[in-house]
């Protein structure tokens, strides 16, 4: 991938100085990109030696993990149990993944950037979700030679219909998961299961960088104000610094910090460990994954600290790309009518980011930059609906982090799909909506009341971030 080269030929417009509001999203970072390859460049402000940085880390990121042993010493140890090859197999292009497509009965195509995370009554001993004693906290659907896989995902889908107030019909499409060929017996019981499909990866350096106050105050604000919104901040136990912290990542703000994110996944989706993920995820009774060979070698884990570093900065310094027809009247409109709807409220447009200190392997050119992610960070009860009925930390079984909606009009560029939410479920910007409820049913009760034209204006805004 020649990074420098690529991002060389993406000019800005001969206007981009003025930057209407958020038409540069990621500040000083962001590119001017359109197309399959939007998602994967580097933000535009890095020094020469960051860019080869990243050119390093993507490298990693992107590229299959083999089985052990294997003559290529750096990149073998896959598995034994695993979900993917690499990273950029559920992030594919730097950008989202998505379930097996709706079909009729029971799907055949297993998910990949799909997972279903599962834990049991009661809690780890930092407060995070309880393991299922036999699989873990994740289905772990593939696995290297001689070792069984998990067990096996299907879907299936029911239709829910519904009509906005003008009288327009709509179908959502519920999805069903049904978990079989279980290797190693069933379940414990009360298990706990929630689909997660991987997210755009631009821009979460810069999340990172939002400072802590920033959110609690987010929290302050909507606690104070009327109305139903009462989003609330997770505190989850982080694997490097040794303590708990501010969740900012993930579909529950469930984890902390990027670098305990990336090699969480390692461990958890590819089966890589590391010097914060030692062991190898097989349970007691994964007699032939505890068998399995690994890439370990001489006490060292199978990914050292240096290629797990170069992969997280290579994360962290993803751009946002750039707005696209931010000063449409169509798009102007649609904005008066998003916050209208109050959804600017958990979707927050704008921060700035901090001057510093940052998290170790932060680039200084993300300091201080104006960012339009539109998120609050916090957790929000979305209601019955998208509720997954299983705590992690300090959320609950109906309340998900908002996530940020920066590139989301990329989306179909750069995976083909526009499928959002959680797990995938909605084909859209206004299905997405659809599926509110809990603290947002007042916001999608207005947009059931929207006119034609109406809508249309919301998702153009929505899909020009």
């Amino acid at each position: 991938m020649a990074v420098a080269t690529t991002v060389a030929a993406v000019s800005a417009p001969d206007d981009a100085a003025t930057d209407a509001p958020g038409e540069k999203p990621g500040g000083e970072t962001t590119v001017w990109a359109t197309g399959q390859n939007a998602f994967s460049f580097p933000a535009a402000n890095l020094s020469d030696p960051e860019r080869t940085r990243f050119v390093i880390g993507n490298s990693f990121f992107k590229r299959n993990w083999v089985e052990a042993p294997a003559s290529t010493k750096a990149r073998d140890g896959l598995g034994p149990n695993f979900i993917a090859r690499s990273c950029g197999a559920c992030h594919a292009m730097d950008g989202r993944g998505e379930p097996p497509s709706w079909r009729r009965g029971l799907s055949d195509e297993s998910p990949l950037a799909l997972l279903i995370r599962l834990s049991v009554p009661g809690t780890d001993e930092h407060g995070g979700p309880r393991h299922d004693p036999v699989y873990g906290d994740q289905l772990n659907t593939s696995a290297v030679q001689g070792v069984k896989p998990e067990g096996r995902v299907r879907l299936r889908w029911s239709a829910v219909h519904g009509r906005f107030a003008d009288g327009t019909r709509y179908t959502l499409q519920k999805p069903e998961y049904v978990i079989d060929r279980l290797a190693y017996g069933p379940f414990a019981p009360g298990i706990m299961t929630s689909p997660r499909v991987a997210p755009q990866m631009i821009g979460v350096g810069l999340l990172e960088a939002i400072p802590e106050q920033a959110i609690l105050d987010n929290a302050r604000a909507q606690a104070e104000a009327d109305g139903p919104i009462k989003g609330q901040p997770n505190r989850v136990w982080d694997v490097f610094a040794q303590r708990e912290m501010l969740g900012r990542f993930g579909w529950k703000a469930n984890v902390a910090t990027l670098a305990h994110q990336t090699a969480g996944a390692f461990h958890g989706d590819i089966g890589i460990t590391s010097a914060q993920f030692p062991h190898e995820t097989c349970t007691p009774t994964q007699t032939d994954c505890l068998a399995a060979p690994t890439g370990a070698r001489n006490g060292q884990p199978e990914i050292d600290a240096k290629t797990l570093d170069d992969v997280v900065f290579y994360q962290a310094t993803l751009a946002p790309p750039a707005r696209r027809n931010a000063r449409d009247p169509q798009v102007l409109r649609g904005q008066q009518l998003f916050a209208q709807a109050q959804c600017a409220v958990c979707h927050r447009p704008s921060y700035t980011t901090a001057e510093g200190p940052f998290p170790r392997l932060t680039s200084p050119a993300l300091k201080g930059q104006t960012i339009w992610p539109y998120t609050d960070l916090l957790l929000h009860d979305m209601g019955e609906a998208l509720a997954d009925g299983r705590p992690d930390f300090l959320a609950n079984g109906r309340q998900w982090k908002t996530p940020p909606l920066w590139g989301i009009g990329l989306f179909k560029d750069v995976n083909g799909h526009t499928k959002l939410l959680h797990d995938g479920r909605a084909n859209g910007v206004l299905e997405a909506v659809l599926w509110h409820g809990g603290e947002a049913e007042a916001s999608k009760q207005q947009v059931l009341g929207f006119s034609e034209a109406d809508r249309r204006a919301l998702v153009k805004f929505v899909e020009s971030l």
